[in-house]
Parts: structure tokens; C-alpha cells; sequence
């Protein structure tokens, strides 16, 4: 992890063209902006971990999905 002090104003590049701005500092609230290209995502970390919880949810069968797709492909008289 790279471990980075910088102030109001200041900025960090990520790649060609990303940049991280800190905008404001308050006791333990920083806010940051972003600048990405579209095709970029950018979310917090909690959002982003949900997201990937819901795809794999939605991307996993259910136990009754399983046996209708497995009956589909079973041979006459199994």
C-alpha cells in the first residue's frame, strides 16, 4: 500500500488519467474528488463489495435451477 500525505488542493495521478484531489480535510472526514474517464467505476468500498455480492448471488443457481437444468439432460427411463 502506498501511504501518501497531501493537503487540501493537492492531488494524486493514478495511471494517465485518474486523479484524486483532496478537497477538504475536517478532523477524521476527507473529502476527495475524483476525476476518471467514463469506462471508469469508481464507488466506495462498501458499495463496491456489495455489488460483487450481488452479482455472485445472481449469478449463482438456485438448488432448483440445478435439478430442473439436470432433469433436462437426463436420458429417458434414468
Amino acid at each position: 500500500m502506498l501511504v501518501l500525505t497531501r493537503r487540501a488542493g493537492e492531488s494524486v495521478m493514478i495511471g494517465d488519467d485518474v486523479v484524486i484531489t483532496v478537497l477538504e480535510a475536517r478532523g477524521d472526514v476527507i473529502r476527495l474528488g475524483i476525476e476518471a474517464p467514463r469506462d471508469v467505476q469508481v464507488h466506495r468500498e462498501e458499495v463496491y463489495r456489495e455489488l460483487q455480492e450481488a452479482n455472485r448471488a445472481a449469478a449463482s443457481p438456485t438448488d432448483d435451477a440445478v435439478k430442473a437444468v439436470t432433469k433436462m439432460f437426463e436420458k429417458p427411463g434414468e
